[in-house]
């Protein structure tokens, strides 16, 4: 059969091919409902229960507007909204059918009434009436459906992070009154028995029972806490004993008022071995190694070594730690170290062998109490000595923050003393003082200040007496910006810089969030190191500042307002954390 010329077979060809151009246009059409009449949180739950609609569906039947109607004022009821009225609007855009749906729910239903009730155990628990007090439905409030069932799951929550796991409900109810809009909550909890820990065992540990067992905060028949068993496991976390941890509560097995806990713990591997790569302007390009032995014996005695490279700076370390009694803040840890410096007019040896004890004291601060054989061979400026220092110190430190990358809220403090005596084998005689406080705080979460202060001084009337690596100097990445690193120092005759014997640098900080995790930042450092009298210097600038995985990356073009012409710009890039 031939139509004009062209076969059937050819005719029906084209026109397949003509209605499949067709159809992703006919697909492509953006048929969509709206809404008028109801804004923020009424909107955003009408749109959650429509949100099921497919496109294709939309259409201007009787029977879909039903569907979406009923959708609508159920969304609405659970916001108090009884007496809705929803009338429809058909439109089209081109191909486009629109479906506007116009809404009036300005009167809501209210709680007239208001039962609640907490038996058992939680009756008096001070968490649960904070609870009761600030999440609950209150009287005269509007009847909302979501913060009631809320509230329910927040009490059941509630007792089971605190060891109530017979909880129920024995009474939850809500009735409506569309009609004088007045509504009645009735929610009657019965926590039963607080539960206690029961027996608790380790197991598959390589460590000594007695030294897991000082990671307790609790003993059998305290009562049980979620947070407890999450601070439990954060400390065997720490110990680095451990690959694997998994606490168990065995809630099913509870029985006169216990129930006990089983710890299975999976050794961690022998030796443990990282490199990377890190990048400073002080010092340009870093290599990095660190080998770790977490566990050589059923003590939990550790053993560790850190290398870093780079162009002026070589480091190796190596330290053995004995942990003691509470095996995360008590303990011996001794210290073997060699590094080595060629940076400006530096050039400095040195060998420490280190022992120190350190405690963590019952208001948080930790203590560390140490001895330091030092011996050191240096060219600072252009004095070349030898020195060799027994020194005794003392330090207390103390931090805390937020959490996370870059925390909205942290601080950080430290006071340190170490004095050399001549008459225990010393070449001189000083005291070295340092101390130094940190504050981030925040005025929203796209808000960010920084405060820092460090300061040092030495107790001895000559600069050539002390050491190159007990000097102070200030300028770099984290020091005064704006200023080549160890170059705000006092210099001899032939300007070579010698260090000095006090110290005071102070840094503020404004940061900005642009989008995600990056951030911009305004700064301005104050300080100066000097021997006789001070030579304040001031670096002001601006900054990015990306919340990495791995800490905050930090970039500052800065401006030495006191440098020599030619130097008083400068761009410092850093990684670590910022107090």
């Amino acid at each position: 059969m031939v139509i004009r010329g062209l076969s059937f077979h050819t005719v029906f060809l084209l026109l397949m091919l003509l209605w499949l151009g067709l159809t992703p246009a006919q697909a492509d059409a953006a048929n969509r409902i709206e809404l008028v009449g109801v804004t923020g949180e009424r909107k955003e739950n009408i749109e959650l229960y429509l949100s099921s609609i497919a496109q294709a569906e939309i259409n201007s039947s009787a029977r879909f507007k039903n569907r979406v109607s009923r959708d609508i004022k159920k969304a609405l009821r659970g916001l108090g909204y009884y007496q809705v009225v929803v009338d429809f609007i058909d439109k089209k855009d081109g191909n486009d059918y629109i479906l506007t749906a116009k809404i009036t729910a300005n009167k809501y239903v209210y709680i007239q009434t208001n039962d609640l009730r907490i038996y058992g155990g939680a009756a008096n628990d001070t968490q649960f009436l904070q609870l009761l007090k600030n999440a609950a439905p209150k009287k005269g409030e509007r009847m909302h459906h979501g913060k009631y069932e809320n509230f329910k799951s927040e009490l059941m929550s509630l007792a089971n992070r605190k060891g109530f796991f017979d909880a129920k409900f024995t009474r939850t109810e809500l009735y409506v009154k569309p009609g004088d809009r007045r509504g009645t909550v009735r929610l009657y909890f019965d926590s039963g028995q607080r539960y206690k820990f029961g027996d608790i065992s380790f197991h598959g540990s390589q460590i000594r029972q007695a030294r897991l067992k000082s990671l307790l905060k609790f003993r059998k028949g305290d009562h049980y806490s979620a947070r407890l068993l999450g601070e439990l496991s954060q400390s065997l976390a720490t110990t680095n004993w451990f690959s694997s941890i998994n606490l168990e509560a065995d809630v099913d097995n509870r029985k006169n008022g216990e129930l006990p806990l089983r710890i299975e713990l999976t050794p961690a591997l022998k030796n443990n071995v990282e490199a990377g790569i890190g990048y400073e302007t002080d010092v340009a390009g870093r290599l990095k190694a660190k080998w770790e032995k977490p566990w050589l014996n059923d003590r939990g005695h550790s053993l560790g070594a850190d290398l870093a490279l780079s162009n002026p700076e070589q480091l190796l370390e190596t330290r053995y730690k004995m942990p003691l009694r509470d095996v995360t803040n008590d303990y011996y840890q001794f210290v073997l170290g060699y590094k080595n410096l060629d940076k400006l007019n530096t050039v400095s040896q040195e060998f420490n062998l280190l022992a120190e004890r350190n405690w963590l004291l019952k208001n948080g601060w930790n203590r560390n109490l140490s001895m330091r054989f030092l011996y050191e061979d240096y060219l600072q400026g252009s004095q070349q000595a030898t020195s060799t220092l027994l020194m005794p110190g003392i330090s207390f430190s103390k931090g805390s923050n937020s959490g996370g990358s870059m925390p909205q809220q942290a601080d950080y403090y430290l006071v340190a003393a170490e004095i050399a005596d001549q008459s225990w084998g010393s070449d001189t005689d000083f005291i070295r003082l340092r101390g130094r406080a940190g504050w981030i705080g925040s005025w929203s979460v796209d808000e960010r200040w920084l405060l820092r202060l460090d300061a040092g001084t030495i107790l001895q009337e000559s600069i050539e007496s002390i050491p190159s690596s007990l000097r102070f100097f200030a300028g770099g990445d984290n020091s005064l910006r704006g200023y080549q690193y160890r170059t705000v120092a006092p210099q001899d005759a032939q300007g070579l810089y010698i260090g000095g014997l006090h110290m005071a640098v102070a840094t503020m900080e404004y940061q900005h969030r642009v989008k995600g995790d990056w951030w911009l930042a305004l700064f301005t450092d104050y300080g100066s190191v000097w021997n006789q009298n001070p030579d304040w210097q001031r670096g002001v600038g601006a900054g990015i500042r990306w919340a990495s995985p791995i800490g905050p990356v930090r970039l500052d073009f800065a401006f030495g307002l006191d440098a020599k012409p030619g130097t008083d710009f400068r761009i410092h890039f850093t990684l670590g954390p910022e107090l």
